[in-house]
Parts: C-alpha cells; structure tokens; sequence
C-alpha cells in the first residue's frame, strides 16, 4: 500500500481487520489486489460529514461512503447524543426513507440501531416524503427522526437527513454534538446492530391522513378553486415518493382533473426514464412536458425522489410550455400568497417570510411593498426552519424558500415542502386564471411592478480529495483579491460570511455580518446585481449565483431585457474567470 498515504493505509487495515461482513472485505481487498489506489483514496481518506442536508454521498465500501457501516456509525452517534441530552426520558424517533436503491435497506439499518438503544422508533412501513417525516417528529413528540435519502442527486448516491425535535434538520450546536459523538465511535464494535423488536412501531396511513387535513386547512383562495375545476394539472413524481401524497393533496385543494406521467409514477431507485432525478432540469421533465402539450394542461408539476423539491412549466405567452426556475417559482408563490393574504383581510403586520441569501431580493422587494418581515438566512432549508422555531408563537409564517426549488407555507412542518408547494402552485394557477391571467402573465405583471429580476446558478464540478483541493483555492482566491468590477459594474460591496464580515469597498469601512460562519463570499456591485460563490455542502462542486435586474417597462419588452440580463450574467461569469 506504499502508494496509498498513512492515513488512509490504516482505515483500509481497520476495515479488513475489524468486525465487517466477508463481502465489504472481499470487495476493498479486490480494489487492492488490482492497485485501484485513487478509488481507495476516495472511499477512505475521510469519514462522511454532515452538510447543509445532513450525510450524503455514492453508495458503496469505505468510510466515505453510504453503507450499512457509516449509516451505523452515524445513528449510533445520534443515539449517543440524545441519550445524553434527553436522560431521563422514552425518547421517541421517527424514520422514513425514499425510492433510492438500498433506502429501505439502510432505513431498517438505522431503525435497527435505534431500537437497540433503547429508543422508541416510529417507522413508515412504505416510503414516504421528507416533508411527511418532518411533520411526523412534531406530531408525535419525537426527539428525532431520520430521512433516508439522497434528493435529487445521481441513482448512485444515497444520504441521511437527521432532524431534531422541532422538525427541522440539525442546526449549530447540535449538528457538531452529534458528528463530535459519531467522531467518538473508535470501532464498529461500538454500534448496536441488533434489533428490538418492541422498539419499532409501524406507521401508516393515518399519519398520511392527518397531515393532508391540515394542508387543505391552510388553503387561501378555496373560492377561485370552485370556480376553475376545469383546471387541468399534470404531474410528475419522476419515480419517487411524491405518488404517495401530492395527488391526494391536488385532491383536498379540489382539483380533479390530474393527469399522471404514468412511465414516472412507480417508484424505482433506477430512474429508468431519466438521466437525473432532479426537477430543477428538463430532460427529467421531457415526459411531463410532453403529456402536458399532448392534454393542453394548464400547469405541469414534478417532483423529486423525496418530494421536498418541485420542479414546475407554465405556458407562455405564445402558448408554448417552459420551465420556471427556483426563484421564479418561489417569487410568484410569495407574491401571490402576500396578496391573497392582503385581499382576505389576514395580514396583521405580525406576520413574515424567509428566504436564503441566494435566493432572488425581487422577493425582498415584494414583502417591502406589502408591509411584513423578510428575513434572510444562510444557504439550507435548516435555517429557515430553525428561524420558525424561533419565531413560533410570537409571528406567523406564511411561506418562505430558497432558489433550489424548495418551498414551504405554512408552520405544519420545518423542511421544504413539495406536497403543500405543489398544491398551493395549483391553487395559484386557479386564483390568477379566475382573474384571467396565466401563471406566465402574472410573472411578467410582478416584474412590471417590482423589477426584472434575473438569477443563474453556475455550477462547476470538482470531484475527490484533489476537486476539493481546488475548491478551497478557488475560494482563497476570491476571498484574498476580490475581482474590482462585475459585468461592467464595480464592486461596492464584499460580504464574508467565513470571516462574518462585510465591507464598503468604497468607503473602506467594514461592519459586523450577524450570520453563523459559513464560507459563502458575495460580490455587490454598483448596479445592483448581486454574485454568491459557495461551496456545496452535499456535492462535490462550487456555485455561483448570480442575480441581475432591470426594469421592465412593459411586457412586450420582456424578451429584449431577458436577452440583455443575459449576456449581463455571462459578462459577470467571464470575469470571474472559472
């Protein structure tokens, strides 16, 4: 193993050495035997932690890898952790897991170790959504809960989403507590892998039942249903879990005319029909777009393997289906929920919104116009739940999201939301159709009223030890010679969230950033346009977030700004240089 650093050399022994199963042994000392040393390197050159969505990664042997082994490692950890903060307690838990290959198996896993603790599990007997899970954990008094799954990412990767007892993901300081107490499990010897059986109790149907009245209790504009039942909706799950809800859900709302992709509707952890899962891209959406063109829907949903995200195409004003991207979607819902509000008579001056610092400010501007609060917090739904849990009892939260196609309304749960999302789009189609307006046409009025806002989110993948090498440099390069102009503007403003920091290039003052730390840079410049740079805390890549605006004088415009903003971003894109 001379070509294999120390480190790593002495991971590998310990696997081959210690209490693992005869295959996960025959399969690493295979990958030996034919000196497979950069696949060794990364399966074991570090332990999987948790990023903004808890652990994720490719299936497979090794310690940075989902497996039965790191999967126990990291619930024996929570176990560890709760024991410790709830002594004197029958703590209770829940799990759920998706339609990934192997999620049922590492779901049983993770049951398993909790049961053998001494905790009580509630587990979902089929796959369920994240957001049910989440809204499982509040209503029966659980400590924590588990999601076995991998959202939107590749068929090969699989993950964990820990949640603590407000229904929302771990947050600071708990998320280090339970990865400083999985960082304490010396050997594999120290997880209890043998069930209880009197530990683990089966949900069903009633949880399902009772989360969808308290959606259909939440809807706003119930009136403008009843008078568009013609409304025609097609909709996706793309092979996930989003089947077991959103279309009862459309059903509550009173919409009855939902059209099913039929080849996307069995779940299968294969995703035969797409090459990505992942709503936020066309080509996952080619049969939904097909089927909407084919029936002459009015509004095409899908949804992702877990059914937190959901992805949506709209006609536009030549009568052709497009996709709507994050911050479109996530702007629309607000604007119509601010106004529905407004229009009923609900809005107190207590209420409020939240949104991530990467999501479109066109949102920022609409709640501006409308008199209630919006907050903005760091990348990661876990911060928009954790400000709820914050805020709950003293303001109410009508919605909130961020731009990767997560949105929630209402305060059932404290994760994003697909099942709630995808019936309060439908109902929003309904309210701007009774006022005979499409969904399309209602997004160029709001960009008449506040701006034409533009966002592109650039990706660029870095893969292994050496990529997140080279993600740390491009970071320190930004950080240390921030570029002097954007797109043709200069830079006014530096805002580091590492360094929680913010300075006026101009003025050459600096102030404090009241964020928790987190290496996300932002560029401002003088126009307005703002650009994020932020490392994935689940993929191995770096992104970069661009927004733009400018006015937009009239609709028929909106062809000739949306080209202009653009090249805008392109412009902005080149001279970062990445």
């Amino acid at each position: 193993m001379h070509e294999l650093e120390p480190s790593v050399s002495h991971k590998i022994n310990t696997w081959l050495q210690g209490s693992y199963d005869s295959e996960t042994k025959q399969n690493i000392q295979k990958l030996l035997d034919q000196k497979a040393y950069t696949e060794l390197t990364d399966s074991f050159y570090r332990d999987l932690e948790f990023g903004t969505g808890g652990l994720r990664g490719l299936m497979g042997n090794g310690s940075n890898r989902i497996n039965k082994y790191t999967i126990g490692t990291a619930t024996q950890g929570l176990c560890n952790y709760l024991l410790k903060k709830y002594p004197a307690e029958k703590i209770k838990v829940a799990v759920a897991h998706d339609s990934r290959n192997n999620s049922d198996y590492f779901a049983k896993i993770t049951a398993e170790v909790f049961s053998a603790n001494g905790i009580h599990v509630y587990f979902f007997k089929e796959l369920r959504p994240t957001p049910l899970l989440s809204f499982a954990i509040r209503e029966l008094g659980c400590r924590s809960g588990v999601m076995l799954t991998a959202s939107h990412n590749p068929k090969e990767y699989n993950g964990y989403k820990a949640y603590g007892a407000d229904g929302g993901q771990f947050v600071s300081p708990d998320d280090k507590m339970v990865m400083d107490e999985v960082a304490k499990i010396g050997s594999i010897d120290a997880v209890k892998f043998d069930r209880v059986e009197e530990n683990i109790e089966l949900l069903g149907e009633e949880m399902d039942n009772l989360y969808l009245d308290k959606i259909a209790k939440l809807s706003v504009s119930p009136e403008a249903i009843k008078r568009q039942t013609d409304l025609k909706i097609v909709f996706s799950p793309i092979h996930g879990t989003g089947i077991t809800l959103v279309p009862q859900a459309l059903e509550r709302f009173g919409f009855s005319n939902v059209i099913l992709v039929e080849e996307q509707i069995t779940p299968d952890g294969n995703f035969p029909t797409v090459v990505y899962p992942n709503p936020e891209e066309k080509e996952a959406l080619t049969l939904a777009l097909a089927k909407g063109k084919e029936t002459d829907a009015d509004l095409i949903l899908a949804t992702d393997p877990d059914a937190d995200r959901v992805g949506i195409a709209v006609k536009n004003s030549e009568g052709e289906f497009i996709l709507l991207n994050g911050n479109q979607t996530g702007s629309l819902l607000i604007n119509y929920l601010l106004t529905a509000w407004e229009e009923s008579g609900k809005l107190t001056g207590n209420e409020y919104i939240v949104k991530t610092i990467v999501t479109s400010y066109i949102i920022d501007e609409i709640a501006k116009a409308k008199k209630v609060e919006c907050f903005n917090t760091l990348t990661g739904f876990k911060y928009i739940g954790e400000l709820m849990t914050k805020l709950s009892g003293q303001k109410t939260f009508i919605g909130g999201g961020e731009e990767s196609y997560g949105y929630l309304i209402g305060e059932l749960v404290r994760d994003k939301d697909a099942v709630i999302s995808a019936a309060f789009i439908a109902e929003m189609t309904a309210y701007y159709k009774d006022k005979g307006s499409s969904l399309f046409e209602a997004m160029l009025s709001m960009y008449e009223q506040y701006g034409f806002y533009k966002e592109k989110l650039v990706s660029v993948t870095k893969t292994g030890k050496s990529g997140a090498e080279e993600i740390k440099a491009m970071m320190e390069r930004f950080r240390n010679n921030p570029p002097a102009s954007l797109g043709g503007s200069k830079v006014s403003l530096l805002k580091d969230y590492e360094l929680q920091k913010e300075t006026d290039l101009k003025l050459g003052s600096s102030a404090v950033l009241d964020f928790p730390k987190s290496d996300v840079l932002q560029f401002i410049t003088e126009d307005g346009s703002i650009i994020s740079a932020r490392p994935s805390g689940t993929e191995p890549k770096i992104k970069f977030y661009c927004s733009v605006n400018a006015p937009l004088q009239n609709k028929s415009s909106y062809k000739q700004v949306d080209k202009e903003l653009d090249e805008k971003v392109n412009a902005i894109m080149s001279d970062l240089a990445v």
